[in-house]
């Protein structure tokens, strides 16, 4: 009888392992199944979320181009001839603000070209009419105050107050001979220059 019970107490150990067995392969075959589920949710989420972020960047590149495109719209001046020095400091804060490439900036340029300034580009080759350099040099060369700078100094060496004139008029016309004949110049040594003299 000892015999028949040892023996059935070693069956159902027997079985009790069977059934732990099977039960832990269940519960691991269940837990590979949901860790496959959820690297696949993963897998896919991730995907959307590239997929969203390529998106986003696109949406944002369309956006920045519009708004590149509007201020180029916007800020186009126009250039007649009349002081190059002048227009060519306000093309370039313009074109510095909006980020414009050289070939913007050239576009931009040949565009803004009314009466005497657009002839020049006659003499400019087609395949130059993008060059930024050709387009300026050509420009400066025409239209450039440096022809001017002489003819500047020796004004602003005999410039006296006029009979009648108001300071601000007289110094207003000190800084703009000044700036034109001494254009290379800091505008700290412009103005040393102009307390030298007596007006």
């Amino acid at each position: 009888m000892m015999a028949e019970m040892k023996a059935g107490q070693e069956e159902m150990r027997s079985g009790q392992e069977e059934i732990k067995n099977k039960i832990q392969e269940h519960v691991e075959s269940q837990a590979e199944e949901i860790k496959n589920h959820v690297d696949g949710c993963v897998g896919k989420i991730e995907e959307e979320v590239e997929c969203v972020k390529g998106k986003i960047e696109n949406v944002e590149s369309k956006v920045q181009n519009k708004s590149r495109t509007l201020i180029f719209q916007i800020n186009s001046q126009t250039f007649d001839g009349q002081s190059w020095i002048i227009f060519k400091t306000q093309f370039d804060v313009v074109s510095s603000t909006n980020g414009w490439t050289d070939f913007e900036k050239a576009s931009q340029l040949v565009v803004s070209l009314r009466g005497s300034a657009a002839e020049v580009l006659q003499g400019i080759p087609a395949d130059k009419l993008t060059d930024l350099m050709t387009i300026e040099n050509a420009l400066q060369s025409r239209f450039g105050d440096s022809h001017l700078t002489q003819f500047c100094r020796t004004e602003l060496k005999t410039r006296r107050q006029k009979p009648g004139e108001s300071l601000q008029v007289l110094a207003a016309d000190v800084e703009r001979l000044m700036s034109l004949a001494y254009a290379e110049c800091p505008l700290d040594v412009r103005e040393s220059l102009v307390f030298r003299r007596r007006y």
